[in-house]
């Protein structure tokens, strides 16, 4: 996991920190899996974190909040020979088929990453404290803040940030609104997910002691209400238990809607960009270089190794 740089040398400015909760901090809140049917630009940036990912397991341990689970994804399109043989070529156990669910045509079924987002990120950040990583809590007006006389580069993750941060104020960015119901559900020890045109899916949690999965959900582009609501809640358990029956048929607590426990319902918004992810250096101020690494929308737990790795050797380079 080492770049070479010494980990002492590397400074974290943020407003928030795992453990905190806002609507402004999205991690802690993701649904968090990995996904097989992203654009194809991305599936650079989701190959790698696939097959890397096993580092950063061995790097924080078991019970870290990371986890590999059987996945199946149902999708309304064909997808073409070319793209599935790019996907077969790195998924573990990967296979094809015609989608028995109303609405899709194709099933791909694979090992897939689960991330319990809480867990892993303050289990990640306590890691990097401990290599010697320092954080500071500061809200940035500007990217000029971020340089002092010692620094040598600054790596902008702003996410939905980078849109009102003086010195970047990328238009582009936007954010997306989700709604997800987290459920006790003992018996569930795979993800189903279905893309039509509504997001469907069903997400084991890892390393909980709750037995927690994930039930969504929602993406509405422009919208940043933090609040929750009961009508959304309702038609994500409708539209998950009728994907999903096992969530009701194998419930030990019973086959109705309601003997499902719910331990928390969460709104978040995904650091969406037109155009994708921006992942680009740039260099300003007499020599300042900045490397921009913002805008993954919902494929920040899925692409985020490979987008920081693409994000390093441009610093390196």
């Amino acid at each position: 996991m080492s770049s070479g740089v010494d980990a002492k040398s590397i400074t974290i400015i943020a407003e928030y920190f795992p453990g905190d909760l806002s609507i402004n901090y999205t991690s802690p809140y993701a649904g968090a899996y990995f996904s097989a049917c992203i654009e194809e630009s991305n599936l650079k940036y989701s190959s790698y974190t696939y097959e890397n990912l096993p580092k950063l397991l061995k790097a924080l341990g078991t019970g870290c909040g990371l986890g590999m689970v059987p996945s199946s994804e149902h999708v309304a399109e064909e997808l073409d020979k070319e793209y599935i043989a790019k996907l077969s070529a790195f998924l573990k156990d990967f296979t094809v088929a015609k989608s028995e669910v109303p609405g899709a045509i194709m099933r791909v079924s694979y090992k897939a990453w689960v991330f319990n987002a809480p867990l892993l990120i303050q289990n990640l950040f306590n890691y990097l404290k401990g290599l010697g990583v320092q954080a500071h809590r500061k809200k940035l007006k500007s990217i000029d803040e971020a340089f002092d006389a010692e620094t040598k580069a600054v790596f902008n993750c702003t996410g939905n940030g980078a849109a009102t941060l003086e010195g970047v104020s990328d238009k582009k960015c936007y954010p997306t609104r989700g709604q997800v119901v987290v459920v006790s559900a003992p018996h569930i020890n795979e993800c189903v997910l279905l893309w039509t045109d509504t997001s469907t899916y069903i997400i084991k949690r890892p390393d909980s002691a709750l037995h927690e999965v994930v039930l969504g959900g929602f993406y509405q582009g422009g919208n940043s209400d933090p609040n929750t609501y009961g009508d959304e809640s309702k038609n994500i358990l409708e539209r998950t238990t009728r994907l999903f029956p096992k969530l009701l048929t194998e419930n030990p607590l019973g086959t109705t809607l309601e003997s499902l426990p719910v331990i928390r319902v969460v709104a978040g918004i995904r650091p969406t960009r037109q155009c994708g992810a921006r992942i680009e250096t740039e260099t300003r101020n007499g020599g300042q270089i900045i490397v921009h690494n913002y805008g993954a929308g919902g494929e920040g737990y899925l692409c985020g190794l490979g987008m920081s790795h693409e994000a390093v050797q441009l610093a390196i380079s």
